[in-house]
């Protein structure tokens, strides 16, 4: 059990040596240009798909994490995925970044928040880890997010934009938001810029909202004017980004974001208000885990359920995984109770088991209800940065800060 238990050394040593390994499991992603190869189940990069602006952005930031650790390479690659994000992916007529483009080059349509948050945070952790290039992408990425995805006025973030930034599809999306959370606590940290914090949690006040109207599972897909709609892609439950119902996992992940939002906002974990919204995250967290973890006989979280709580796409993706041990780590460290040093122990006990590749150092990344290796949502490996922060995450005792900063501090 010591292998399982959070901060005992063997527990230490083991994330220890999976961090080190999904290190070395991803240097292989930079394409010449700079966009990132998506990785195949060996780390061999798949050159004949798309170079993705949001993958290339997850493994700049993981670099420059790496960079901050010493992982050797790190800073090369870093740089390489940075050569990337101010070259080949970037729209110099239009402003901001093409969703990616093809094996031949090819412009991908649409601008996406999605990926524009992807961008604020690689350039707010290579800015940290020093760099070159970094302080004016995180500039730009933040001028052009500002003016095409931020509405000021409501205090959430637009989805999709065409190419040309002339028309804004009437789609929202709270997943794009979400990580835009995550996006403006990394760039409020590396900026000291509070302004992006209070951001954050203009929307965070939304999500819960309508998770409170919900019996605390959130609408994921939103009408132009922020009606949820929970029937969207009730034909087509397993879509890649935009999956019908709840998913259990975004759940656990904003239990962890609310949870950094309210310590670093009110700076104490017993602060009146830091509780009233760590009590929130302990719901949002409860009833991901009692509707996804375990619920049709097999181990593992289910990827989405009904408005119900009933699983509708039994497939377990890996990100799911990562983000359950965050936050069970997270909830423990805020509040004390052993619930949740329990929980992440059976998360990793059910990680060393079935879902981490021993073989290659890495995590596969989609497994069917009955934990077979499948590849029909997410084939092969696309990157590392779900998987690595999990290695990390549960070690960062400065909760409220988000974790390249930790890092950058000493606190790794």
């Amino acid at each position: 059990m010591g292998r399982y238990e959070l901060d005992s050394a063997e527990n230490k040593a083991f994330v220890r040596e999976m961090r080190n390994s999904l290190l070395s499991f991803g240097h292989r992603f930079p394409s010449p240009g700079g966009g990132s190869y998506y990785l195949g189940d060996d780390g061999t990069p798949w050159k004949d798909r798309p170079r993705e602006t949001w993958i290339t952005s997850r493994m700049c930031h993981v670099y420059s994490l790496g960079a901050m650790l010493g992982h050797e390479g790190s800073e090369a690659l870093a740089d390489a995925a940075l050569k990337g994000l101010t070259g080949e992916l970037h729209d110099d007529e239009h402003k901001g970044w093409y969703a990616g483009l093809t094996a031949d080059g090819e412009v991908l349509p649409n601008k996406q928040c999605y990926a524009h948050g992807f961008v604020i945070l690689a350039a707010s952790s290579a800015l940290l880890a020093k760099r070159p290039g970094a302080k004016e992408l995180l500039e730009n990425a933040l001028a052009v997010y500002d003016e095409f995805f931020w509405d000021e006025e409501l205090g959430l973030s637009a989805d999709t934009w065409n190419t040309e930034f002339t028309v804004c599809d009437d789609y929202r999306g709270i997943n794009a938001n979400m990580h835009t959370v995550e996006a403006f606590l990394a760039a409020a940290d590396a900026l000291k810029n509070e302004n992006y914090r209070v951001r954050a949690g203009r929307i965070i006040n939304h999500v819960v909202n309508w998770a409170r109207e919900n019996n605390w599972r959130i609408p994921e897909h939103f009408t132009s004017d922020w009606k949820p709609d929970l029937e969207c892609n009730k034909d087509k439950p397993d879509d890649q980004f935009k999956p019908y119902g709840a998913t259990p996992g975004h759940g656990i992940e904003w239990a962890r974001l609310i949870t950094q939002w309210a310590v670093s906002t009110y700076g104490k974990y017993d602060n009146e208000n830091a509780k009233d919204y760590i009590v929130i995250a302990e719901k949002l967290y409860n009833r991901a885990v009692e509707d996804g973890w375990n619920a049709d006989g097999e181990p593992g979280i289910c990827y989405t359920t009904d408005w119900d709580g009933k699983p509708v796409v039994h497939d377990r993706m890996h990100w799911t995984l990562a983000e359950a041990i965050n936050t069970s780590a997270v909830l423990y460290r805020v509040t004390g109770n052993e619930k949740y040093k329990e929980d992440y122990a059976a998360f990793m006990e059910y990680l060393d088991e079935k879902v981490y590749d021993h073989a290659t150092g890495s995590w596969f990344h989609q497994l069917d209800e009955h934990n077979n290796v499948i590849g029909t949502v997410w084939p092969g490996k696309s990157d590392i940065y779900h998987a690595l922060q999990a290695t990390m995450i549960p070690y960062n005792d400065l909760v409220g800060v988000s974790i390249a900063s930790a890092v950058a501090r000493g606190n790794s």
